[in-house]
């Protein structure tokens, strides 16, 4: 009776030794795969945002390229400028590989279309100017739609986020807004006294858009150089943005307004902030793609170490349930043995097989196997 219920207590034990490892793996396992899932997503919006970086850079040679064709169309070329077919092939290119990831076919499309369109247009300088305004408006929306797209207007890291500003927003919108100070300045100065007055007003908004637009840059990149893990960030930057303002004050001094434009300071500073520009641009573009390839380098480590310890907690508790189902059949074969040697004790003593006393016939002093003697010998 003992045996068979040690019998069932060690299967007993066997079973719920396999529950409680099931119930262990399961959760284990759920919980690496919850932190892989995250992972993984992590590294798609990092690859997504070093796209839009891609990207990106196509874009700043086309809007330094669309301020040259504004200036060129205004002084009386009506071709495209090189820099302008350079740029718009490129931008081409990068859209084929990432506008549909980016979702910007469409928006780019359409820029084109204006694009193409700007030679042919005809009229008095206004006009031209006007037209230009439209396709550079257009292109700082290509630029948001990079950006928001992307996620990289998202990004919860500080220096990467201050960065992402300055190129998508800071940096087009400064270029856009000193070739039309410039512009507006060189059509003043050649303008009759008829059009002085609506010339000034739009001189005075290019002047404080300017103003505002290298204001913001300044500041983000001071932001992104002061919140920085990066041992090259500040130097780089500190250096390309003392040239850029440079540029711009060279600008606004040709500008003069309230005076008389200098167009030749104008053309000089032109220069001087493209170099500039270029410059800057570059050095942005490199270090952001640097923060974003170390931040994949490190969910990737991330990701390989998730795998590893999910494989050796596996491990680990397949060699728990190994040991203990087999040491649930060790005393299974101990309680069995127990159940053999105990029977067998038992055969040997009173039992089925054992003759009984009462069935033994009575000796009377004589052989067991004789028999009674008779009276007569008696």
């Amino acid at each position: 009776m003992s045996v068979s219920v040690n019998s069932r207590r060690t299967r007993l034990r066997s079973a719920l030794a396999v529950v409680l490892t099931v119930l262990v793996v399961l959760p284990t396992a759920a919980l690496f795969l919850r932190v892989l899932d995250e992972i993984n997503t992590q590294r798609d919006e990092t690859q997504l945002k070093q796209h839009g970086v891609e990207y990106l850079a196509t874009l700043a040679p086309l809007v330094s390229a669309l301020a040259e064709s504004q200036s060129q169309a205004l002084q009386g070329v009506s071709t495209e400028p090189q820099s302008l077919t350079a740029a718009v092939a490129r931008v081409q290119a990068a859209d084929a590989r990432l506008g549909e990831e980016l979702d910007t076919s469409s928006r780019w499309a359409g820029l084109k279309e204006k694009i193409g369109r700007l030679p042919g247009i005809a009229g008095s300088a206004q006009t031209v100017y006007d037209s230009h305004v439209e396709v550079g408006e257009l292109a700082l929306a290509l630029y948001s739609e990079v950006r928001e797209n992307s996620k990289l207007n998202m990004d919860q890291q500080s220096d990467i986020w201050f960065i992402q500003e300055t190129i998508t927003v800071d940096m087009p919108e400064a270029v856009t807004n000193v070739s039309r100070m410039s512009d507006s300045a060189n059509m003043l100065a050649a303008a009759g006294q008829r059009q002085r007055a609506v010339l000034q007003v739009q001189l005075g908004v290019a002047v404080e858009a300017v103003e505002e637009s290298v204001e913001k840059l300044t500041d983000h990149l001071q932001a992104a150089a002061e919140d920085t893990e990066s041992s090259t960030l500040a130097g780089n930057l500190v250096s390309n943005l003392d040239s850029f303002r440079r540029g711009v004050e060279s600008a606004n001094r040709g500008t003069n307004y309230g005076g008389d434009p200098n167009v030749s300071t104008l053309v000089t500073a032109q220069s001087t902030l493209s170099t500039a520009l270029n410059a800057l641009t570059t050095v942005t573009l490199k270090e952001l793609s640097t923060l974003l390839e170390e931040r994949d380098d490190d969910l990737q480590i991330r990701q390989i170490e998730a795998w590893a310890l999910l494989g050796v907690s596996i491990a680990l508790l397949l060699v728990a349930a190994f040991w203990t189902r087999s040491r649930a059949a060790q005393v299974r074969d101990s309680l069995d043995s127990s159940r053999d040697v105990s029977v067998r004790a038992d055969s040997d003593g009173p039992g089925p097989s054992a003759v009984s006393p009462y069935d033994q016939a009575p000796g009377y002093g004589g052989s067991a196997t004789g028999r009674e003697r008779s009276g007569a010998l008696r």
